[in-house]
């Protein structure tokens, strides 16, 4: 065991050491790439854990504040449930990337957790590190039927049809608006815009100004954000990168900047500033928020887990209105593509923790565990079950906001589910860095869009090169 557990210090390592020097994978072929997590089979039976002396399992995940506290909630109900036998450990490990940067460093010292919550947009890092053993290995041993995962939500995390982690807390975005602004300005309330172009249109019936000629109501706030980005991408049903987005081999190269889709995006997100459609503030996020909570932006753009927090900062002071997130134009077909995490069993050299840890994640994502996580964080139940769940129908009937959501995630076509990159942080950061430069003014359309896919393009070669 020592052995086996040195080598796994030295492997952890050397994987590491490169994915830490930028960019995505070698562009090979994921059954190539992948073949080597499939090879370990060997699932204990569920009663050697269940009935057995008790496992200590380790969880790392990134929920603060209530989610974290309806998160240790989950966890409480399984450990009381199975008192003697297993007993799982949930630890916060701050943001995504805080998580994720000290998954690094366990790793290399063989101190890592048994089940890690990862970001969606860390699934083909986690997939190249080789930290893990894939979920469908359980799936496989319970017979446990995919086909009770939402369809849209089973397609993002779906690679090659086998299942490496287990969707847990899945968001798409949505449209919030003002309905008290659209029927002050003579606007249907129950009909919102669809399109970035249909907002720019209907912009100055919304623009409200003082006694003073200023602007105390815009008509819509963006804060700059890369995951607006990738769903205007997905609404163009057009890739971000090349090999299939990432999901038929790792990806080499972008290509928003080859298929028109980056530009298109890029010319409408600056026509929003310069027809002072948005104001520069809502550029910033906290900015953006708060003036529509107080009624200073009639509409804005955000995630379907702040639902709850986006009622509760309203508070009454209007009508909140949800719409579908909005598409670039009318020639835009797609749908959006989820966000959120998923939860990974590590590979701890332990058949039985590993089994342990599976039984609580089939716990986790229960219809009846579910529709409780909806109605504490907003979250999408991940499970089908979950939408016949007497407390689930109750929160919809108090809050019928979330189902324009649900409808939105069920009518988006699964070429709209997004692509796959280790560096999906450093690539929203440089879409972020060249979308602020070029909405004040220091950079025009055409040079962000090259500067993007140059950097992007230079961190995936450099780590190409590294492997």
């Amino acid at each position: 065991m020592e052995r086996k557990k040195a080598i796994k210090i030295i492997l952890a390592f050397i994987s590491s050491t490169a994915l830490l020097l930028g960019g995505c994978s070698v562009g090979t072929d994921d059954k190539k790439t992948l073949s080597s997590e499939t090879e370990k089979v060997n699932v204990v039976s569920a009663d050697e854990v269940l009935n057995g002396p008790e496992i200590e399992v380790t969880f790392w995940h990134a929920m603060g504040g209530t989610n974290g506290e309806a998160l240790n909630k989950i966890v409480e109900e399984f450990n009381s449930l199975h008192q003697g036998h297993i007993k799982i450990t949930a630890q916060f490990q701050g943001s995504y990337d805080d998580e994720v940067n000290k998954l690094k460093s366990a790793q290399m010292a063989g101190q890592g957790p048994n089940i890690i919550q990862v970001y969606d947009i860390g699934t083909r890092y986690m997939l190249d590190s080789k930290w893990i053993v894939p979920i469908q290995n359980f799936i496989d041993a319970d017979k446990w039927d995919k086909e009770q995962i939402e369809p849209n939500l089973l397609a993002y995390y779906e690679i090659n049809k086998k299942l490496y982690s287990m969707p847990f807390n899945s968001s798409t975005p949505l449209l919030y608006y003002n309905k008290d602004a659209f029927k002050e300005a003579g606007l249907d309330p129950e009909n919102p815009p669809k399109t970035l172009e249909e907002i720019i249109a209907l912009s100055d019936k919304l623009k409200k100004k003082n006694s003073s000629g200023e602007t105390v109501r815009y008509a819509y706030g963006m804060y700059t954000y890369g995951w607006w980005f990738e769903q205007f991408m997905a609404k163009q049903l057009l890739p971000i990168y090349d090999n299939g987005n990432g999901r038929d081999a790792a990806p080499t190269k972008v290509v928003f900047d080859e298929n028109g889709g980056g530009a298109k995006i890029l010319k409408m997100w600056n026509r929003l500033i310069k027809e002072d459609v948005m104001p520069k503030y809502a550029m910033n996020s906290d900015d953006c928020t708060s003036a529509f909570a107080n009624g200073k932006i009639a509409m804005t753009v955000g995630s379907t887990a702040g639902l709850a927090s986006t009622l509760a900062a309203v508070a009454g002071k209007f009508e909140l209105g949800t719409g579908y997130f909005p598409a670039i134009d009318n020639d835009s077909k797609g749908g959006v593509s989820i966000g959120g995490a998923s939860l990974w069993i590590m590979d701890n050299q332990d058949d039985k923790i590993e089994r342990a840890a599976w039984e609580f994640i089939k716990f986790a994502v229960s219809a009846e565990q579910q529709a409780f996580w909806n109605t504490k964080t907003g979250y999408f139940p991940i499970t089908k079950g979950a939408y016949d769940q007497q407390v689930y129908k109750d929160n919809v009937a108090k809050y019928p906001q979330f189902e324009t959501a649900v409808n939105q995630l069920r009518e988006s076509p699964a070429e709209s589910k997004g692509g796959l990159c280790a560096i999906y942080t450093q690539a929203r950061q440089i879409v972020e860095t060249n979308i602020t430069k070029m909405l004040n003014g220091e950079l025009s359309e055409e040079e962000a869009l090259k500067a993007m896919a140059k950097s992007i393009n230079t961190a995936i070669s450099d780590y190409n090169l590294a492997n």
